[in-house]
This record gives C-alpha cells, sequence and structure tokens, in this order.
C-alpha cells in the first residue's frame, strides 16, 4: 500500500480553515507550519501550499524540498514567491487565478466613481458640517486604458465597459479585435497611447519586463487631468515619480491599492495629499476570500490526486499564467 503523500501548508497568522481542507486530510498527510517550522515541514513533502501569499521565507528552506514537485500560491500574482532556483527546477507552480476578478473590478469602479463624484470633499465637507452644492463629473464616455489583459485586466474592462467607459488594453501582444478590450496596444507603445485616456488603471503582474514600468516619463505622457488607479503592483510604479507628478499636476490624482513599500513609512507624503486614496491592498479581499483560496487548491490537489492537469500552471519564466 503507498504511504500517503505529504501536503505542507506555510501559514502566517491566519490559518486555513480545517474543515474545508478536509479532503487532501483524507487522502494525504498534511503538515501546518509558520515560516520558522518551514524547512522541517518541507522534509519529504510533495506539495506546498502557500497559504501565506506574500512569504519569503522558501529559499532559506529550499534545501529541504528535495521531494516538493508542486506549490499552489494562494494569490493571482506569484512575483514574491519566485527566484533563481525555483524557476530552474522541475517543481510546478500554480496560483488563484480567478477568485479575486471580480471583486478588484468593483474596487476599480468605486474608485472612479469616488473621483468623478469627488466623495472624499463630500465627507470632508460634511464632517465641517458645509452644505455646499457642487458639480459631479460623468463616468459614462470617458477614456480608460487598462494595463494588463489577464483575467484582473478583462473583469475590469467588462465592468466599466457595462457602465459607458470606453476602454482600451495595454498587453504584450497587440490587436485590435479583443473581445472585452477591442483595441489591445503593446506595452512598450504605452508612451503613445497613455494620454489619450481619462483614466489608467494597471492590472499588470510584476515581472521583470514591468518592474518601475510607470515612471517620470509616463507620468509625463498622460493627461493632466488623468486619474491612475494601481491594483497590480507596488513595483509597477515608481514611487518618487509619482508623488512628482501629482505635485506638479502632472496628473490629477492616484487610487492606489499596492505600493512599493507596504505600509508606507508614517511621513510618506502620500498620506497626506488630497487628490490621493490609500487603500491597505486589499481590493480583492471580500467577505469569504480565504475559504475560497482554500477551494481552488483543494480542487486543485484532487485533481492531482486522480490524474487530471493541473488548473492555472504559471509559467515560471514570465511570472503568470500564459494564455489567461
Amino acid at each position: 500500500m503507498n504511504a500517503k503523500p505529504v501536503v505542507t501548508v506555510l501559514h502566517a497568522e491566519a490559518v486555513p480553515d480545517r474543515g474545508r481542507m478536509a479532503p487532501v486530510s483524507e487522502l494525504a498527510t498534511v503538515r501546518y507550519t509558520d515560516r520558522a517550522g518551514l524547512a522541517d515541514a518541507l522534509d519529504g513533502a510533495e506539495v506546498l501550499f502557500a497559504y501565506d501569499f506574500f512569504t519569503d521565507a522558501l529559499p532559506e528552506a529550499w534545501h529541504a524540498a528535495k521531494s516538493l514537485r508542486w506549490i499552489h500560491v494562494a494569490a493571482a500574482g506569484v512575483d514574491a514567491l519566485m527566484f533563481p532556483e525555483l524557476r530552474d527546477s522541475d517543481v510546478v507552480v500554480t496560483n488563484s487565478r480567478g477568485v479575486f476578478d471580480e471583486a478588484i473590478a468593483e474596487y476599480v469602479l468605486a474608485q472612479i466613481l469616488a473621483f468623478a463624484k469627488d466623495i472624499s470633499e463630500s465627507l470632508r465637507l460634511q464632517h465641517e458640517r458645509i452644505w455646499k452644492h457642487r458639480e459631479s463629473e460623468r463616468i459614462a464616455g470617458r477614456s480608460v486604458l487598462v494595463v494588463g489583459t489577464g483575467p484582473i485586466g478583462r473583469a475590469i474592462a467588462r465592468l466599466l465597459t457595462a457602465v459607458g467607459m470606453k476602454v482600451r488594453g495595454s498587453g504584450r501582444r497587440p490587436r485590435d479585435d479583443d473581445p472585452d478590450f477591442g483595441i489591445v496596444t503593446a506595452t512598450r507603445d504605452l508612451p503613445s497611447v497613455v494620454g489619450e485616456a481619462d483614466f489608467v488603471v494597471v492590472a499588470a503582474p510584476l515581472t521583470d519586463q514591468t518592474r518601475y514600468l510607470f515612471d517620470a516619463r509616463l507620468f509625463a505622457a498622460m493627461k493632466p487631468g488623468a486619474r491612475f488607479v494601481n491594483v497590480g503592483r507596488g513595483e509597477l510604479v515608481r514611487t518618487d515619480d509619482l508623488v512628482a507628478a501629482l505635485r506638479s499636476g502632472t496628473i490629477a490624482g492616484a487610487a492606489l491599492d499596492v505600493l512599493d513599500i507596504e505600509p508606507p513609512p508614517d511621513d510618506h507624503p502620500l498620506w497626506d495629499m488630497p487628490n490621493v486614496a490609500i487603500t491597505p491592498h486589499n481590493s480583492g479581499d471580500f467577505l469569504g476570500w480565504r475559504d475560497a483560496l482554500v477551494d481552488v487548491f483543494v480542487d486543485n490537489f484532487l485533481r492531482r490526486s486522480s490524474g487530471e492537469p493541473l488548473r492555472n500552471v504559471v509559467d515560471k519564466k514570465l511570472g503568470y499564467v500564459p494564455g489567461a
């Protein structure tokens, strides 16, 4: 009789619901660990469920991962996990693509509406008990450029199109017949098209090609009245250049769910800028999101156990699921 495979579950403070993990526990020996015990827990393990999706603990424990065949990451982005030895290994990496798409799209729409309806100023006036009539912007007919044409970018495009906005995309491969974006321009051509958009939404993965994609040159190419929304990764943006663009009026505002340093220092200028909205990397975190992440892993584990192909297999060189 074959021994049960060993599954290591890496967690931080939050631990996966054991009840939802029951189908895995029936077929495997499950070891729950935090980063301090990761090396011991990886000894003999075939599978790692990185429930702590921002972990940087794997490189120092990699020497113990001799039996590892598959890593599942409880996130859409896998950049925090990647390191050279993993990229060069035969270990398969899968992600949790699909869990956060619609929630992040709703967040983007909410931030666009907050800019257009000047919600922050309304709240300020309310707190000061000032009754002041003002006019607001319409979003119907306004142009949006979504940078990143994966599942999250597509969910954003569909929702913004549904409320009457004119959406285009920017991705690795240009095309003019995309079902969600219509026209998609190549990332390399961003400087020539970013100035056409009233709102620029970033939902791209973090790769060697996209790191610090948005810098002073690209902000200078945007419309002076444009707003910038980042739901991708903080390191897609040179934050100092963004601050300079906001201060100078090069762009009109920014909504940032991700930053290169999270949280930013108490004295960071973004905290106090009136045209900036900061949220703590929670744009996709709807009620029940942690259970949904466990369900994706359980489904993939059962597929593997029955000999079916895994879903959401990441191209480790690209850093994301190709063809998404």
